[in-house]
């Protein structure tokens, strides 16, 4: 992809997806956000322009498929097609499987999965007819290491690196790609939503699971720098289908 493309971001409103939106702002890319705090994306889209990008925010619950048809009515009007679609929205309503309820576990699988893979299938046709476009899927390490308390979270993350492989074989030599760029711990707001009294227990779980190796995270802007990489590399150069990152700074603790 090339600058001053039209590239969505979804979950624009904070954390990755509001750091990724910057990055590609200062990429001069031209960025559409949504989320369902609009308020916040307003903020996100100056910090963009601020970047030498060009934004648009327009309210975005990928949850609801009235909302995403408005969301990409109201972009495309603005500037026409498609180039990039960054599946980001995500929450992670931490529970026992004994104590969810059947609200979480719907919740946490509309928003990770089902809402990337509905949104996808809106964009897809318009790749398909111009042969170019990039899909690129934030995923998670809970994908492949699983973690007690995030049953629905984990299994949604896993949902989304099948179906962005699967998308990969049926755009195979289509002009468009299929991505997924998988995190490991990220300093954002997205950790306020696991219960605060129970942290204790949750961290016993994980460590006890050899889940939490250690307590480094990453700065979102870190992640969003990796997003924009992996978007930038040429079609004719190489096909990054996934990318992990990981924290750093573990090499102090074998310094010191």
């Amino acid at each position: 992809m090339g600058s001053n493309e039209v590239v969505v971001v979804t979950g624009a409103s904070s954390g990755i997806g509001s750091a990724t939106a910057a990055a590609l702002g200062q990429a001069g890319y031209r960025v559409a956000l949504g989320a369902r705090r609009v308020e916040r994306l307003e903020e996100v889209a100056q910090t963009v322009e601020s970047a030498g990008g060009s934004a648009f925010a327009h309210a975005l619950d990928v949850t609801e498929s009235s909302s995403q048809d408005s969301f990409l009515a109201a972009v495309r009007a603005h500037w026409g097609p498609i180039d990039a679609l960054i599946n980001n929205a995500g929450q992670n309503l931490s529970s026992l499987v004994a104590e969810a309820t059947d609200e979480q576990f719907r919740s946490d699988l509309e928003t990770n999965l089902l809402g990337a893979m509905t949104l996808t299938r809106r964009v897809l046709p318009e790749m398909l007819e111009r042969r170019r476009g990039d899909i690129l899927f934030v995923g998670s390490d809970s994908a492949t290491r699983p973690r007690t308390w995030q049953s629905a979270y984990s299994a949604a993350k896993a949902g989304l690196e099948i179906f962005a492989k699967v998308l990969e074989m049926e755009t195979e030599g289509t002009g468009v790609r299929s991505m997924v760029v998988r995190v490991g711990p990220t300093g954002t707001e997205f950790g306020n939503q696991m219960p605060k009294a129970r942290m204790p227990e949750i961290l016993e779980s994980w460590k006890y699971w050899g889940v939490l190796r250690h307590l480094h995270w990453m700065p979102a802007e870190r992640v969003a720098r990796t997003i924009v990489d992996t978007l930038s590399v040429p079609l004719e150069s190489a096909y990054p289908t996934l990318v992990e990152i990981q924290p750093g700074g573990r090499k102090r603790e074998f310094e010191s």
